[in-house]
């Protein structure tokens, strides 16, 4: 039995499905067959979307021959492997509370622990960088630290300022631009996770490996000029 699962949702869209949960080994696989089936290159394919576990391929019903694309995506499926491209190692400067970061002390406050203390825990871990979704280059990382991966918000914001690092659940991420949004923020970064007049608009690719770095106010206005 395949540990995956081949849908059609629509008439021009396939998805295959691995284990359901947050895992560094099934998002190599993920990322893996997108990889492969993008190499492959098969007439009306308009996008291949990886996330945590799933892998969305969106085609053009006139042009592509859906048995083929099948027959294709099983196969890619079931010879597994991971991606055969070393991620990269980038590192984001945060200005950590204050009006960067609202929600710091209520998530100190989750975690029984000093806004000091939420910082390092912040700071001390590599997360790998799942998925780009939400927002044109918004990243989802992983994970974070159990003792501060608090829940969203009950009631979102409205408008969340570009860069804003926030944290929800075991999940971490930067806003690319002002947009509503219900993450608890905890600081702000001066760095453009997608700018559109960038060759690459996107900062970040799945498979990335991000650590965050904190720095003063002085530093993140100097940064931002």
């Amino acid at each position: 039995m395949p540990d995956w699962n081949l849908s059609r949702v629509g008439d021009s869209t396939l998805v295959i499905e691995f284990e359901q949960k947050i895992d560094p080994a099934i998002n190599d696989r993920v990322i893996a067959l997108a990889l492969k089936l993008r190499s492959i290159g098969q007439v009306g394919i308009q996008d291949i979307v990886e996330s945590y576990c799933d892998v969305t391929v969106h085609y053009d019903p006139l042009e592509t021959d859906v048995a083929v694309l099948t027959r294709d995506l099983k196969t890619l499926a079931w010879q597994g492997g991971v991606a055969d491209i070393a991620g990269r190692q980038l590192v984001v400067p945060v200005c950590y509370g204050g009006s960067y970061g609202p929600d710091l002390v209520a998530v100190a406050r989750f975690g029984d622990c000093s806004t000091g203390d939420v910082i390092e825990r912040h700071t001390s871990v590599a997360y790998r960088v799942y998925m780009l979704g939400f927002l044109p280059g918004f990243a989802y990382m992983g994970s974070v630290d159990e003792s501060i991966a608090m829940p969203r918000r009950a009631t979102p914001r409205l408008g969340v300022a570009r860069g804003s690092v926030g944290i929800a659940g075991n999940q971490t991420g930067i806003y690319p631009s002002k947009a509503p949004g219900g993450w608890q923020l905890i600081g702000q970064t001066p760095l453009k996770s997608f700018d559109a007049s960038r060759p690459e608009p996107f900062l970040f690719r799945s498979g990335d490996t991000v650590r965050f770095e904190a720095i003063g106010e002085n530093e993140y206005r100097r940064q931002t000029r």
